[in-house]
């Protein structure tokens, strides 16, 4: 066989498996969580609070959106997926609700600069859609407020929400992670305030 048609046929082999890639696996839907803008508490003007990146079990640490049939039993949510990994869209969000509701004087993440009064440290230890006869999204967020003058744990709380999914479809189950989210981020956006 000639070498020039050898090489055109070998080189036609190579690149139709990449075309196949790029044709191949569907885009998944991708999702964000919305930031609340808490309301009451004391302010707190004179002090900067940083915002740490969450810590998660490795079923939560990714983009995948966690969905449960039964308790201890984890899947995923088919054909969806988060912005970036939880806990990086998590305290995206959470540092978005402390800065909206007005209550402090500066608030970041690590690298922004700021000279830390306190940090909030949080733990996603929920943060899924409970799939049987009720469908429900159930978020469980521990957080420490750690005084970062002295490194002492100024005061630590769970915060649990729930909602309702309302409605079929990826779009209803992360609305109802949405809305879980929203009430535990206020509330612990109201309770940090009232411990700093």
């Amino acid at each position: 066989m000639n070498p020039r048609i050898l090489s055109s046929v070998a080189l036609l082999a190579l690149l139709l498996p990449g075309c196949a890639l790029l044709r191949g696996a569907p885009a998944l839907d991708t999702y964000e969580l919305s930031a609340p803008t808490p309301e009451g508490g004391p302010r707190h003007s004179h002090l900067q609070v940083l915002i740490a990146e969450p810590s998660a079990l490795k079923a939560l640490d990714g983009q995948n959106i966690v969905i449960r049939p039964a308790p201890g039993e984890i899947q995923y949510l088919s054909g969806a997926q988060w912005a970036d990994r939880l806990p990086r869209v998590v305290q995206a969000r959470l540092a978005d609700a402390f800065q909206k509701s007005g209550r402090f004087g500066g608030v970041g993440k690590p690298g922004e600069g700021l000279a830390i009064d306190y940090q909030v440290i949080v733990d996603i230890r929920a943060f899924d859609v409970m799939v049987d006869r009720n469908d429900y999204a159930h978020v469980v967020l521990f957080v420490r407020v750690l005084n970062d003058r002295n490194g002492q744990v100024k005061a630590s709380r769970n915060f649990e929400a729930s909602a309702p999914v309302s409605g079929s479809g990826n779009s209803a189950f992360v609305a109802a992670l949405n809305a879980a989210f929203g009430e535990a981020a206020s509330e612990i956006v109201r309770w940090s305030a009232s411990v700093m």
